[in-house]
């Protein structure tokens, strides 16, 4: 664990969009090597693909996603997903080992959440892991 600490209005957002279900998207970012804060959060009424228009493509990021689907049998479904967003590609390496080693002291804040990553380009879907 990298000691950076997790704002209280991470879990703030965490709860509304876990419970209110009015926000599609909330998006974290590392200030000044120190703390986890909220970068931007979308409304219900975005889609994924205005998600990932906002993720930088040389930073990375963590995000929560309330994700639509329908099931095997037709049912409309929804999945709050945890990303972990690092371009490998266009990241320093002091920014991906910050995030790699803070990752899990925001992930305990959240129960309940499945986990993903990305390291693709912005215009390809992440794949559920």
């Amino acid at each position: 664990m990298s000691g950076v600490a997790v704002n209280d209005e991470c879990v703030d957002l965490y709860n509304q969009i876990k419970m209110k279900k009015d926000l599609r998207y909330v998006i974290f970012k590392i200030e000044n090597h120190k703390e986890i804060k909220v970068e931007c959060s979308g409304p219900a009424g975005e889609t994924y693909k205005d998600f990932v228009a906002k993720l930088p493509d040389d930073q990375p990021r963590y995000a929560l996603v309330d994700y639509d689907y329908t099931s095997d049998d037709g049912r409309p479904q929804s999945k709050l997903c945890f990303f972990f967003w690092s371009p490998d590609d266009k990241t320093t390496v002091k920014d991906r080992m910050v995030y790699a080693s803070s990752k899990d002291a925001l992930k305990k804040k959240f129960p309940g959440i499945m986990r993903l990553g990305g390291r693709r380009a912005k215009g390809e879907c992440f794949e559920m892991s």
